[in-house]
């Protein structure tokens, strides 16, 4: 049996290594590989079907869902492509107790993933945010709130790109937010749709 420091050591060890270890299952991988990731990781429980979607539900007031999909982040897609294949990952929460916030946001995220994929966001390039100071503008001008409450941020890093949104009240803090990690590839299709969009 091994001495009582060197157990605490070994231990201590062992959680440094899964709370930095980077995410074996992200866009880019099989449909069985993320499940499998999904099945074991502690931030995770798969729900019933294919093992990609976890839904939680503490009150109606409360929820949680993570999904990952094979479709891609945007409108946009070609059915012949490989359907095996994880194209995105999106964290979702409703919380009107709470509120959704952006360090909310990313702090599931560096949970759920780690410190690998946390700092690739961290690290990402800003391509597009929105509403644009002028959409505000006019928004309160038109007296028209909701067309100034969805705050979001697309980000381009290393290895993903990241679309994070929030829902925003009158107290700069809403009840519904998402973070998704997808392809690089679909940056491009992904802008110019929420460009569209809010234009």
């Amino acid at each position: 049996m091994l001495p009582t420091k060197t157990l605490s050591l070994t231990l201590l060890a062992l959680s440094s290594y899964f709370i930095t270890a980077p995410a074996f299952a992200l866009p880019g991988q099989t449909r069985q590989e993320v499940a499998a990731w999904i099945r074991s990781n502690p931030s995770l429980t798969p729900a019933l079907g294919d093992g990609l979607t976890v839904r939680r539900f503490n009150t109606a007031t409360q929820r949680f869902l993570f999904n990952a999909s094979v479709l891609p982040v945007t409108s946009v897609f070609d059915v012949s492509d490989n359907n095996n294949i994880i194209r995105r990952e999106q964290i979702s929460f409703y919380d009107v107790i709470n509120g959704i916030s952006v360090d909310r946001l990313e702090e599931s995220l560096r949970v759920i993933y780690g410190a690998d994929i946390y700092q690739d966001y961290f690290l990402a390039r800003v391509i597009y945010q929105y509403p644009s100071p002028e959409q505000v503008a006019l928004a309160q001008r038109q007296n028209l709130p909701l067309l100034s409450a969805r705050r979001g941020e697309l980000r381009l890093g290393d290895r993903f790109g990241y679309w994070l949104e929030t829902t925003r009240g009158s107290n700069e803090t809403g009840a519904n937010g998402q973070i998704t990690i997808f392809l690089r590839e679909d940056l491009d299709q992904l802008e110019s749709e929420l460009r569209n969009n809010n234009n």
